[in-house]
């Protein structure tokens, strides 16, 4: 009896197994490190790589994720997810269940175009491995070919040339020049952008998705991750906007103003086929 009671406690301790965190009375250590010994030493860039990857990062490593970070929190009200946490608060949602209301449209399409960029710098570095010809052309053909001729990371709607842009790929220049990064990445993302260019007859230059999506995959992280890290960025900017929708006290406030009407399109007039008369 008492080998099976601790069989199953021993069961039921590994239900939750983890590598990241260990936890006993008074103390917490985080991927091996004393919770203590990183407070006041690291920054929280740096937490997020230990956290993710289960070491610290080099200095000019967490600098280049932190500028990432930084380039990403906020893009206006206009955003859907931050116009949904600006309404959800309007409703009187509090502060946590708007910013889950918002988080949660960071799908596909508003949110996933640096994953999905980072799965085409992948492909064609796994194309170049391989030893075929024009890996980047072959690995923008494959992803146009599933996914439609939308190529996430480039062009914009609003920013003929995206500000971010320029100083990130500067900055990744910077740390490849000092050994920091391959610059792999960022040579294959300038290579779609040449060949859009081609394609197009016109310049379509690399965006905020494009560039962060060089930073994570020049960093080493997933292609999922990506997704994961540009929501920790986005988070900032949707929790600013729900405080200060809080802040002005607005009930219900809708997608657009009272004096904006939306845009019916049904039937008019219509009406209820006549009722045959009930037999007694």
């Amino acid at each position: 009896m008492t080998t099976q009671h601790d069989d199953r406690v021993d069961q039921a301790s590994r239900w939750w197994s983890t590598d990241i965190i260990d936890i006993h009375p008074g103390e917490i250590s985080i991927r091996g490190h004393a919770i203590q010994d990183l407070i006041g030493r690291i920054s929280f860039p740096e937490m997020i790589w230990l956290m993710l990857r289960g070491e610290l990062p080099g200095k000019a490593q967490a600098a280049l994720l932190e500028a990432a970070l930084v380039s990403s929190v906020d893009h206006g009200p206009h955003a859907p997810s931050i116009a949904i946490s600006r309404m959800a608060i309007s409703c009187g949602v509090d502060l946590n269940g708007a910013m889950g209301s918002a988080v949660n449209v960071l799908g596909d399409i508003h949110g996933g175009a640096g994953q999905q960029c980072m799965e085409i710098y992948r492909d064609s570095q796994a194309r170049a491995a391989r030893g075929e010809p024009q890996p980047v052309q072959a690995a923008l053909d494959a992803y146009r070919a599933e996914h439609g001729k939308i190529v996430p990371g480039f062009g914009h709607r609003f920013h003929p040339r995206d500000p971010r842009a320029k100083r990130l790929l500067a900055l990744v220049d910077e740390a490849v020049a000092q050994g920091v990064v391959s610059g792999e990445f960022a040579r294959i993302g300038r290579q779609v952008e040449a060949i859009l260019e081609q394609e197009k007859g016109r310049h379509i230059p690399m965006n905020i998705d494009g560039v962060t999506a060089v930073i994570y995959a020049e960093l080493g992280f997933e292609p999922e991750l990506g997704r994961g890290i540009f929501i920790l960025s986005r988070s900032v900017g949707i929790l600013a906007h729900a405080w200060e929708q809080m802040r002005e006290g607005r009930r219900i406030k809708g997608p657009m103003p009272p004096s904006i009407p939306y845009a019916y399109t049904g039937p008019q007039h219509a009406e209820l086929p006549e009722q045959p008369s009930q037999q007694s």
